[in-house]
């Protein structure tokens, strides 16, 4: 398994038969912003402006097989503020379609890490699409910022040694194709 270059991202971004980054952007751009697009050996996504910021007010349950969206305060903007020791759901402005022979993992920006925000997204598996979701968690006891059309994180792609025998596609996956933020499925 390699990791694949910026020359490798950009001609599979760029390909009409794969599209697998719409919108691309071809070069890093960082002027008064956190930096997002094509990187050395990654591709740096932006967050959009849909946010569903987590809140308490009814002191739910937090559960994986019965997620409410009662939890959630749903916010269209450009700057998210995240209550101390809380989260917020996004996605990504970009639009991912995996590879059958590729598996996708996904850092957080330092620029948010140095400032206690944690961005958690699983793997995208071999041919997945759709809006990455993605979870900011505010580790601070002081409210955060997330900056919409910026950088959130970058995502490293790695080629296997050969294509899978079963991929996300063929699985029939639950999260196949989302857009928007996507909350927790069974």
């Amino acid at each position: 398994m390699s990791i694949l270059s910026d020359k490798w991202i950009r001609s599979a971004a760029q390909d009409p038969d794969q599209r697998m980054i719409e919108p691309f952007v071809e070069s890093q751009k960082r002027e008064n912003m956190i930096s997002y697009g094509l990187s050395s050996y990654g591709y740096d996504a932006r967050v959009s402006d849909e946010f569903k910021i987590f809140t308490n007010v009814d002191s739910a349950t937090v559960d994986p097989k019965a997620f409410s969206n009662d939890s959630f305060v749903d916010r269209k903007t450009d700057v998210c503020v995240i209550p101390p020791n809380s989260f917020a759901l996004a996605r990504t402005v970009e639009y991912f379609r995996i590879p059958r022979d590729v598996l996708v993992i996904c850092l957080g920006k330092s620029t948010y890490a140095r400032c206690g925000i944690i961005v958690n997204v699983t793997p995208l598996e071999p041919e997945w699409e759709g809006h990455v979701t993605l979870e900011f968690s505010n580790t601070t006891p002081l409210p955060a910022k997330i900056y919409a059309n910026e950088g959130a994180c970058q995502f490293l792609f790695l080629k296997g040694n050969e294509p899978c025998e079963t991929s996300y596609r063929d699985r029939a996956g639950k999260y196949m194709g989302q857009q928007g933020v996507t909350l927790p499925r069974l």
